[in-house]
């Protein structure tokens, strides 16, 4: 399934994304011969009357838009006027810059139509606060409610994680407003230095000392995996684990601890099932992680319960009102991806932040499980990725392609093409390298 909806959301971005390249040239009479979704020799393919080839292959990692152009192959004469060449400098550059600006309008649609139908997510209110922290430290306590992150109102967590994020690699301070239990708000500031700067999987409200609040999660055992120490140890579906050593087990979060801080060690864990108790000596297994930690783990999945409507937040827009925040949205990616690239070229944010296809395919999936709204949520975000990176000067980009085409427009005449020759090859250089430190980043991650 992570397969599946990893190549559904690569589809429909990259058809969305060439779609505007196609509209595009064909707004400007440039013949186009082929539109293609993924790479290689077509699995199949259809003609339309203007002799467009729309084909679909193996590979599903991109698409393109192959257009008539003299530069590529001998066009017939009565042909010229069709080819990408002989258009404008602006014409090239429309056609050029419309792949990017049809992934921001796609995002600006997917969050104006969640907008307008209503939007549902838990509502942003601290439950443990960490002793000694930078939270602590600030008076931030159990039970009240983030409404504003540096002035920006918030209403769930979401939101709260969004105006965190911004502050990733930054030093200075983060500005709370916070809402106690009879309404009256308060400001407090956290400071922060280099902050989640060296790691791959920031902890934004672990690293600040609060974490959400969290339901009452009984220790009750929904799913074992094959193989694991859990099945070993005789665990099923439906287990409720009362004690270890002895000792009794208070919630899921409990057992979890006692597992992780266990491994290779043998627990005598006792359990309830069917009315009887049972005691089942359990061994975890050893997990290293990205810290050189060693932590336990059994192979069980808990019994997810019921998050209470009173946790929730539900709001909906009229159409007008939606539109705005879908365009100020889509803006706010827009702004959140060009500031994540340049910290990461600063150095104020860790390269092991990028993600290739492995881990958009994971996401894909753990999206898609988490409903409709999540799913999209998570297309809009790939797909302003997909056009802020396209949109960057490098050459084989569509930023490299209008930055050639605006030198031209500049000195008149082409970019002579021994300097576009080596400039590709940079371009080459640079994308790969890219490549491969996401995929570096993907199979540390596994």
């Amino acid at each position: 399934m992570t397969i599946l909806w990893f190549i559904v959301a690569i589809s429909l971005l990259v058809v969305v994304h060439e779609y505007g390249h196609f509209w595009a040239a064909r707004r400007c009479g440039v013949k186009v011969l082929r539109f293609s979704v993924g790479f290689g020799k077509p699995l199949f393919e259809v003609k339309d009357k203007l002799g467009t080839a729309y084909s679909v292959a193996p590979l599903p990692l991109g698409g393109y838009v192959k257009m008539l152009d003299e530069r590529e192959t001998p066009v017939a004469d009565n042909l010229r006027h069709e080819s990408f060449n002989s258009k404008t400098v602006a014409q090239r550059n429309f056609i050029a810059a419309a792949g990017p600006f049809a992934n921001f309008i796609f995002t600006i649609v997917v969050y104006w139509l969640l907008y307008a139908i209503g939007t549902t997510g838990v509502i942003s209110q601290i439950g443990d606060v960490t002793p000694d922290s930078v939270a602590w430290q600030a008076g931030v306590q159990s039970g009240d409610r983030i409404v504003a992150v540096d002035g920006h109102e918030t209403s769930t967590w979401e939101d709260v994680n969004w105006r965190l994020i911004d502050h990733l690699g930054e030093t200075g301070q983060i500005e709370l407003s916070l809402q106690d239990s009879n309404r009256i708000v308060r400001e407090v500031s956290l400071p922060i230095e280099n902050w989640q700067s060296d790691t791959d999987q920031p902890d934004l409200m672990g690293s600040l000392g609060f974490q959400p609040r969290r339901l009452e999660v009984p220790a009750l055992i929904g799913s074992v995996v094959e193989d694991s120490a859990a099945e070993q140890a005789g665990l099923q579906v439906g287990d409720k684990v009362v004690a270890v050593d002895g000792e009794d087990v208070k919630d899921w979060f409990d057992w979890v601890r006692i597992v992780q801080q266990s491994p290779g060690q043998t627990l005598l864990t006792t359990v309830q099932r069917d009315g009887s108790t049972i005691e089942l000596q359990l061994t975890p297994g050893s997990r290293e992680q990205a810290d050189g930690e060693v932590t336990g783990f059994a192979g069980v999945g808990t019994v997810q319960p019921e998050v209470p409507s009173s946790w929730l937040s539900t709001s909906s827009l009229d159409p007008f009102s939606a539109f705005l925040k879908a365009c100020s949205k889509t803006w706010d990616l827009i702004v959140f991806t060009l500031e994540s690239l340049w910290k990461m070229l600063a150095g104020d944010l860790s390269v092991k932040n990028l993600s290739g296809p492995i881990t958009i395919a994971k996401v894909a999936g753990a999206s898609a499980s988490g409903g409709v709204e999540s799913f999209v949520q998570f297309l809009a975000l790939l797909s302003v990725s997909l056009g802020v990176l396209n949109l960057l000067p490098v050459p084989m980009l569509d930023g490299g392609h209008i930055v050639f085409n605006t030198i031209e427009g500049i000195i008149g005449k082409p970019v002579p093409e021994r300097v576009q020759a080596v400039a590709m090859q940079v371009g080459i250089f640079l994308l790969f390298s890219l490549m491969a430190v996401a995929f570096y980043n993907d199979i540390g991650r596994l």
